[in-house]
């Protein structure tokens, strides 16, 4: 690379990687707006901002996550950072949030909201900050998921902390009972040849594939949700796109009632739920 600076056109053109993913890439290593990059394309690039670009270029094209690469992912409007010890939240996960939200009272101080498997903590800190009154508890087997999902918290939403606990599913939290309970744990089965594919391939594993239908987890987490349940609280799962009818099986087994299924914007059922006797 020469001296002189490179333009936004020559580095654009220049990224083999997908257009939009290129203007993006580029916004980050400049602190530039994509409209301004988009407006002046002859605008010069500064040669150590040039060379972050080219790096995550050749990142990108080697396969990785453009999330990883960014470091970050819009999930309901907010910007989580994310890392190789989180999944990537995806917009399906949305009607996870939306449908906690609607299960319970956000005008009522102290509703106790606990998120298992919460990753970068994005369905944990989405309902801290949409439900400012209630108490939010995440718990993850990975510290160095829960490291990425506490400075989500801190940073997104300070002003009502999110609770963390390091452990596996209910371990950590004793005896508690709560309000709700999420969860979007690994649902895919061990032997799904897409977990050799796309982005799914850089994910960590033990927050994909669980048993040889998937099921393991969410069948754990469903079996012992009535001793953390209060009387009539709901316990909400996101699931694989063909395992509606297994989960809600799985709830009606455990004692709990009134268990359905909601559908994400595909029209695929994706979450589904039941609530505990009252």
């Amino acid at each position: 690379m020469s001296d002189s600076a490179l333009t936004v056109a020559e580095l654009l053109s220049g990224a083999g990687i997908d257009a939009r993913e290129a203007r993006l890439l580029l916004a980050h290593a400049s602190g530039t707006g994509i409209a301004l990059l988009a407006a002046f394309p002859e605008r010069g690039i500064s040669l150590p901002t040039a060379q972050r670009f080219l790096d995550m270029a050749q990142r990108r094209r080697n396969g990785e996550p453009i999330a990883y690469v960014l470091g970050m992912r819009e999930f309901y409007s907010r910007e989580f950072a994310v890392s190789p010890a989180t999944l990537i939240p995806r917009p399906e996960t949305e009607l996870l949030v939306e449908q906690a939200l609607a299960h319970i009272d956000r005008k009522r101080p102290g509703t106790r909201v606990l998120d298992l498997g919460t990753g970068s903590g994005a369905v944990a800190v989405t309902i801290a900050c949409e439900a400012p009154l209630a108490r939010v508890t995440a718990v993850d087997i990975s510290a160095a998921a829960l490291a990425v999902a506490r400075d989500n918290a801190q940073r997104l939403c300070p002003g009502n902390p999110v609770h963390f606990e390091l452990g596996d599913w209910y371990a950590p939290i004793g005896n508690a009972r709560y309000e709700l309970i999420a969860a979007n744990p690994p649902y895919i089965a061990e032997a799904d040849p897409h977990l050799g594919q796309g982005d799914l391939r850089y994910e960590p594993r033990n927050a994909l594939a669980s048993g040889a239908q998937g099921l393991d987890a969410i069948a754990r987490i469903v079996a012992e949700a009535p001793a953390h349940l209060q009387p009539g609280a709901w316990v909400l799962l996101e699931h694989g796109y063909d395992q509606a009818a297994a989960v809600r099986q799985l709830l009606e087994s455990a004692g709990l009632e009134e268990a359905q299924s909601w559908r994400d914007l595909a029209g695929i059922e994706r979450v589904s739920g039941a609530r505990a006797p009252r």
